[in-house]
């Protein structure tokens, strides 16, 4: 009997069910006799032996929901060598776990933090596949990634919809999106959303320059801007900070803004005397069900990772290149975020259009 292992790791999202229906079914088509075996909130479940045994039938009817019918949680990588509160060591605990189920294989989905460790894990002897899930799409190493766009689709509502009370109003809107490293999320809805200032960890902001595009506007004729900022947007001060440094600032901060979105929103009241309101969608871009393109996506990943377990070539991760399915070593991915380029084409047709990233 084939024994597969399946967790879901780190933040949810919108199609985690949807792409383990793609591994269990291409398993379950197969000519072996398949076992699949979900561990419970990630690598927790592994962990301390919280599982259960699956039937062919959870995984139906799961293509077009939300969620992880598993459970997640975070479990950082660079605690994952240290004890637990209890003094047990984690990676031992989980390849005890792997082996006392005779398991053959351990697929993970998850993000840049779950795939490290997965590939920690395939270091240390066991067969693991990774699934690239993360509505950041900063997994090195594939072009898309499951869950980003179905989270686009929710930030770009967002903006949608602050666009008439912003006209509505003639008012400075900040729609703040998810994002704390990456500004792939913020860069696409932003674009397809049309906001007039899009703010990104990449591209360091310089606020004057953010008030005089709002200016520029107003000068036009326009009575309302949409801003759409990362969580992690940094400003140009802010960039030259020292690690230390921006910790201290960040630490002694947090007390005035609940995010950077309401701090830009202060210094931008001040540069321009304009009424400026923040709207922060937060956890809403990682619920729901997972649109088409996710549907399709996630089960074209899930039977890849399902053929790579067949024909037992481990070690590997999951990806999209160009419009094909295909696989890399867990190595080459772990340890690595994709950011977006300054430089890019993306950036620069962004510009085109007269998007301000407000850094010249």
């Amino acid at each position: 009997m084939l024994r597969v292992g399946m967790l879901t790791s780190g933040g949810d999202c919108q199609a985690l069910n949807a792409t383990m229906r793609g591994v269990a079914k291409s398993l379950y088509k197969s000519d072996k006799d398949v076992e699949i075996i979900g561990f419970l909130e990630g690598y927790k479940g592994l962990m301390y032996e919280e599982y259960r045994v699956m039937k062919p039938s959870d995984f139906s009817g799961i293509l077009t929901t939300g969620g992880t019918m598993l459970g997640t949680s975070r479990q950082p990588f660079k605690l994952m060598r240290e004890p637990d509160a209890n003094g047990m060591d984690k990676v031992e605990a989980m390849k005890s776990t792997y082996k006392k189920l005779k398991l053959d294989c351990l697929v993970v989905l998850g993000g840049n933090g779950s795939q490290k460790t997965a590939n920690l894990l395939s270091e240390e002897g066991l067969n693991v596949i990774g699934l690239p899930k993360t509505i950041d799409n900063d997994l090195y190493g594939t072009d898309m990634t499951f869950g980003f766009q179905s989270a686009m689709e929710i930030a770009t509502n967002a903006i949608d919809c602050i666009h008439t009370t912003a006209a509505s109003h003639s008012r400075v809107f900040i729609v703040e999106v998810m994002g704390h490293k990456v500004g792939w999320l913020t860069l696409y809805a932003g674009l397809a959303g049309g906001a007039d200032i899009i703010l990104i960890p990449e591209i360091p902001y310089d606020i004057k320059k953010v008030a005089e595009a709002i200016k520029i506007r107003e000068k036009e004729g326009k009575k309302f801007t949409i801003l759409a900022v990362a969580e992690g947007a940094i400003s140009k001060e802010d960039a030259a900070l020292s690690k230390k440094e921006l910790k201290k600032k960040k630490l002694k901060d947090a007390g005035r803004y609940p995010s950077i979105s309401y701090e830009i929103g202060d210094m931008l009241s001040a540069e321009t005397n304009v009424d400026v309101r923040v709207t922060v969608p937060g956890h809403t871009q990682r619920g729901g069900d997972p649109n088409p393109y996710d549907r399709a996506l996630s089960t074209r990943l899930g039977a890849h990772g399902a053929e790579l377990i067949l024909g037992k070539k481990f070690g590997r991760l999951v990806v999209l290149k160009g419009t094909e399915v295909t696989d890399i070593a867990l190595n080459e991915s772990a340890g690595k975020l994709k950011y977006v380029d300054p430089e890019s084409s993306l950036v620069r047709e962004a510009r085109l259009v007269g998007i301000s990233f407000g850094d010249k």
